[in-house]
């Protein structure tokens, strides 16, 4: 069996990457958007054993202050070729900046900011190798053979025993639950629009989505990474779904309630998410904070801007 990896390996390599920090006593810099990642990733499964393939080129844009001066400066981070080939530890990460002061800042992001994009090009990789992998490897002749034995075995000790009642299976999950607002300047039915419009959810989130905007369709979001369901919607005043990230359990969905709050000259969006899993509680406070919220309040500059 094989799997293309490319569309998860994007999601997951802007996951990883956008957002780290790296600070000392001179400046403070953040790696601030995935401006470009070229390539393809797979994964197969031969004779039990997975193969793996993946080959990116990358380019990361960074911005950075100066604490004494309040400078502001701007960058980038180039990272030409990884892939099975390199070690992680090897693998050739290129810092640059605009022309001007602030070098400090460039000296931080390349040893610190190197460090950490390298520990986190290993993290896409170690989930590329567990979390995306899961139910590939196919049971050889030896497995299967052992557990038709144990279910053999199961079966004649359930027929001397007394019947018991059955409870269906399942694991519970550890969740948290959400809240967050962000003040916008717009008018509700303008927001309200950017959320419903398929159209519009593809300028802010930069990709390709799928939008059936009313009670019971179905949504995908950012490369197929976010997907789910409306369950309620109220026109300019409240959208209610289920929602999930690829990399969350299988079949495990939270529930987000957006509540569209007017005030003078701006919206006040509200944002009540429950049953997100323990483990991805600052994956999703950053999917909505950088994804959502600061891309959308460009969208409006930007349609502003044009008249």
């Amino acid at each position: 069996t094989e799997r293309d990896a490319t569309s998860w390996s994007k999601g997951k390599l802007r996951e990883s990457l956008v957002g780290i920090v790296v600070e000392n006593e001179a400046g403070r810099c953040q790696i601030s958007d995935l401006k470009q990642v070229e390539g393809e990733a797979s994964c197969s499964s031969r004779k039990g054993k997975l193969i793996f393939f993946y080959e990116w080129n990358i380019k990361l844009g960074w911005k950075g202050i100066i604490k004494e001066s309040g400078a502001k400066h701007k960058g980038l981070i180039e990272i030409p070729n990884l892939s099975e080939e390199n070690e992680v530890d090897d693998t050739e990460v290129n810092v640059s900046k605009k022309k001007g002061d602030g070098d400090v800042l460039k000296d931080l992001m390349k040893t610190a900011g190197t460090a950490k994009v390298r520990e986190a090009l290993g993290d896409y990789l170690k989930a590329l190798k567990t979390e995306f992998t899961m139910g590939m490897i196919l049971p050889t002749k030896a497995t299967a053979t052992q557990e038709l034995t144990v279910k053999r075995k199961l079966s004649e000790s359930t027929l001397q025993k007394p019947l018991e009642i059955q409870v269906p299976l399942g694991v519970r999950i550890p969740t948290v639950a959400l809240h967050m607002t962000e003040l916008f300047d717009a008018g509700v039915e303008r927001l309200y629009s950017i959320f419903t419009v398929k159209e519009l959810v593809q300028k802010f989130s930069k990709s390709p989505a799928i939008l059936e905007a009313e009670k019971g369709g179905k949504f995908q979001m950012f490369d197929g990474n976010v997907t789910g369901e409306y369950i309620d919607l109220l026109t300019n005043e409240k959208i209610v779904m289920k929602w999930r990230c690829r990399n969350w359990p299988e079949e495990h969905y939270a529930t987000v309630v957006l509540n569209f709050v007017p005030t003078p000259g701006q919206t006040e969006l509200q944002l009540d998410c429950k049953g997100v899993p323990v483990c991805k509680e600052e994956n999703m406070k950053f999917c909505w904070q950088k994804q959502h919220f600061e891309e959308i309040k460009g969208l409006l500059q930007l349609t502003t801007l044009n008249g």
